[in-house]
């Protein structure tokens, strides 16, 4: 993640101040974006997988299922039931490019603004699609892998870990923009100063009406940059 301040000329760093705990640089407002992963940047992993694996019940995804550590024991026990592990879910990622215009969206917004990837998914999943996305920064979870390569459990960092990691950046003085697709992102955008559902489901915009939904990366980008420059 490139580290910088926003202001900085000809070799010098404009006036930090801190006022009612929130970060100011030269009087403006410090940032961070937060952005769910798949659905968002990337296509959803367990989709490409189930199409692959030919086991259409792995299309489940936190779009349809908003309790993760349910859906995350269901999948590890369909992955068993058919003798299926880490290895072959990494082939899947191989082959797995960005959404088209994700990585050119989240250039610009990396020029503007910190931007943290924060994602339900695991390490072992993640590390090949930052690499195609530009290395951003990623919080995201570790799977348990067997010698056998069985993938015999999951580590989420936290509880709550979207909307735990927005009120940690919170706490320590900066505002959060949000964005994601899922019901476990709901949290975190809710939370945030701004928050944007971006490629939902119809069901999650109607319960959310309050919340405004963009369906490109333009729209997208465009609200976030509205937002910071208040």
């Amino acid at each position: 993640m490139r580290l910088f301040v926003h202001g900085f000329i000809h070799g010098r760093l404009p006036s930090l101040s801190v006022r009612a705990g929130i970060i100011f640089i030269g009087g403006k407002i410090m940032y961070i974006t937060c952005l769910d992963l798949e659905g968002v940047l990337v296509p959803e992993i367990w989709i490409a997988f189930a199409e692959a694996s030919g086991i259409p019940e792995l299309k489940k995804t936190t779009r349809d299922e908003p309790d993760y550590d349910k859906l995350m024991n269901w999948r590890l026990g369909i992955l068993k039931e058919h003798g299926l592990g880490l290895k072959e879910i990494q082939d899947t990622i191989a082959k797995i490019d960005p959404i088209p215009g994700a990585k050119e969206f989240l250039d610009e917004l990396r020029s503007i603004c910190q931007v943290i990837i924060i994602s339900d998914t695991f390490s072992q999943f993640a590390t090949p699609l930052m690499k195609k996305l530009g290395w951003p920064t990623i919080f995201c979870n570790s799977l348990e892998v067997a010698e056998s390569g069985e993938i015999t459990g999951f580590k989420m960092r936290c509880e709550q870990s979207k909307l735990t990691t927005v009120k940690a950046l919170q706490s320590i003085g900066y505002e959060t923009i949000a964005s994601g697709d899922s019901y476990n992102d709901l949290g975190m955008i809710k939370a945030s100063k701004a928050g944007f559902l971006f490629k939902s489901t119809d069901q999650i915009k109607a319960d959310n009406p309050q919340l405004p939904a963009f369906e490109t990366y333009d729209e997208l980008l465009n609200a976030i940059k509205a937002e910071i420059s208040k």
